[in-house]
């Protein structure tokens, strides 16, 4: 048993404070940067002066994703084709402590996917902490306009701005995991096997393909749209598939997903987004800096 209450009280918030982070960021590494630093900043910290230590260590979390996120931007505006969030396994946690209450859960996990994350990256640094605050972890706006140094009468405009951008911009997909797991599935089954018209039937016939790789290994520099191109698209992917391939499906980011490894090293994460019972979107990650973590998840 840890013996220092400092350590105890930091270790009990820190789902909370990696959660708040991720959705800032969409890094784990950028996350578990600004958390450590949040740490140093609270070990150094007059403790006897903080009355609710979780509302001081999310404002200490918050300002230093906020700034991080501002340093970040340049970088991504440079970034090799599409940015897309490096995968989060979501198999028991979705970045915060357990909630027992299914709907709860859904909000928690859906802040994560991918479609959301991605819209995300449109907001304002400002923008995008009062939606995470406010949409994934229900904070009140009095706790967020503490932890931002604004009014609280700003921060309300800056969530209904954040909303009203999300909401216009942002995918509506389903949401059954088990509907999504067996189109994944099925997808996979199809693509591996080389069935060009079983692929096809589970495609949209406004489906759209995105990878993102940085520049750094084989990928499409821009989204692919429509059936028929993701299609020929996926269906020459599929040719390159060989016996040294392992295919795992795990659940990353609220849903599904398939984490590829070759030789025992991660290669490929693919994830699926549907409606109607057909994919709407794919969401390939091959960028090996954001790979990087998936070999420990399956003890590979």
């Amino acid at each position: 048993m840890n013996a220092d209450p400092a350590t105890d009280v930091f270790e009990e918030h820190r789902p909370v404070l990696t959660g708040v982070a991720y959705r800032m960021l969409g890094r784990i590494t950028d996350a578990e940067d600004v958390v450590q630093e949040a740490w140093l900043r609270w070990s150094s910290a007059d403790r006897e002066e903080v009355r609710e230590p979780r509302a001081y260590l999310v404002r200490i979390t918050t300002r230093l994703a906020v700034d991080r996120l501002r340093h970040l931007r340049s970088r991504r505006e440079a970034y090799v084709g599409p940015w897309l969030p490096e995968p989060l396994t979501t198999e028991e946690a979705v970045g915060s402590p357990p909630v027992p209450d299914a709907a709860e859960r859904a909000v928690l996990a859906d802040s994560v996917s991918f479609a959301v994350l991605v819209v995300l990256e449109s907001l304002s640094p400002l923008e995008r902490a009062v939606f995470v605050l406010r949409e994934a972890f229900g904070f009140p706006y009095a706790e967020i306009a503490a932890a931002l140094d604004r009014t609280e009468p700003a921060v309300r405009q800056l969530a209904g701005r954040a909303r009203r951008h999300v909401g216009e911009r942002r995918p509506r997909y389903d949401v059954d995991p088990a509907e999504r797991r067996d189109l994944t599935e099925r997808f996979l089954a199809a693509a591996s096997g080389g069935s060009i018209e079983r692929l096809m039937a589970l495609l949209a016939p406004d489906v759209r393909l995105v990878s993102d790789a940085g520049g750094k290994a084989k990928a499409a520099l821009r989204t692919i749209e429509s059936a028929d191109k993701v299609g020929r698209f996926l269906a020459a992917v599929a040719q390159e598939v060989g016996p040294d391939w392992d295919m795992r499906v795990a659940e990353f980011n609220g849903g599904p997903a398939v984490a590829c490894f070759v030789g025992g090293k991660p290669d490929t994460f693919l994830q699926l987004e549907a409606r109607d019972g057909v994919i709407q979107c794919i969401y390939i990650v091959r960028n090996p800096d954001k790979l990087s973590g998936l070999s420990a998840l399956f003890d590979l």
